[in-house]
């Protein structure tokens, strides 16, 4: 098994969608650009949102398990993908990395 760096690369805003269809929140996502996680062995990392986890489980998962390639080649690293969250109204791109140090179980 392998671990997975799990990097905040963008997180957008459209405060546009937001009047138009978002009721007023509280809180939104602490999620900040440059933030890191690491995934030990595929497992979902402490503080990440579950929102995010759910959207990139399987491919954390696939990675850790020493898949990838996904798509046929889509990513320069096939060790890598790059994946949003879900949240149509704050998105955040999350790239996800292989580490190369296989871990023990």
């Amino acid at each position: 098994m392998y671990d997975v760096r799990i990097t905040a690369i963008r997180k957008a805003d459209y405060k546009d969608l937001q009047s138009l269809y978002e009721n007023p929140i509280q809180h939104t996502c602490d999620v900040c650009e440059g933030q890191q996680w690491i995934a030990p062995c595929g497992s979902k990392p402490v503080g990440l949102c579950d929102s995010a986890w759910e959207s990139m489980r399987a491919f954390v998962e696939e990675l850790s398990a020493g898949g990838g390639n996904f798509y046929d080649g889509w990513m320069r690293n096939p060790y890598s993908a790059l994946i949003s969250c879900n949240d149509g109204f704050r998105p955040v791109s999350f790239l996800l990395e292989r580490i190369e140090k296989e871990t023990t179980t």
